[in-house]
């Protein structure tokens, strides 16, 4: 039960991630300033799930992220692991002008949905629906960035990530 609990919530952690990671911050017109740019490439990191019982989870992903040359679509592969779960995440996300949209898949537990929200430069705050539903933030800075995600999840609280190149 405590597996199929942590491989579900592993999920939702990694949909929330997997959009956070990926949103642009810019609009089209900055393009040096748009972090689809600043994101293309191989990422790996390291981070923490939260649980509605105080636990926590240690977490290690790698990220590859994908624009074509085009820096107003993004197209990401996250996957992460521990212990107790994997988890396999897709997504393919457009910057309008620093409005952000996009949908998302986790292949290991057949999840999708939709994300939308809002970005700067350095700072992205996108919500996640679907099969889940939350928030969160995302900070960027030079060759590393940050999330911090939030869920309405039953046992799943958030997860904070650190990823470098």
């Amino acid at each position: 039960m405590r597996n199929k609990r942590l491989a579900a919530s592993m999920w939702v952690w990694a949909s929330a991630t997997a959009m956070a990671l990926a949103a642009p911050a810019a609009p089209a017109s900055a393009a040096s300033t748009n972090p689809f740019v600043t994101l293309a490439g191989t990422w790996s990191g390291s981070g923490t799930a939260r649980f509605d019982n105080g636990k926590t989870e240690s977490l290690r992903c790698r990220g590859y992220y994908t624009n074509n040359g085009n820096p107003h679509n993004l197209g990401l592969s996250i996957r992460c692991a521990n212990a107790s779960a994997k988890v396999e995440l897709r997504a393919s996300l457009v910057d309008t002008n620093g409005a952000i949209s996009g949908t998302w898949e986790e292949r290991t537990y057949n999840q999708s949905g939709t994300v939308t929200g809002r970005a700067t430069a350095s700072r992205m705050t996108l919500t996640i629906s679907g099969g889940i539903t939350g928030s969160m933030t995302v900070a960027i800075s030079g060759g590393t960035h940050s999330v911090t995600v939030a869920t309405s999840g039953p046992s799943f609280k958030g997860v904070n990530i650190s990823m470098s190149r």
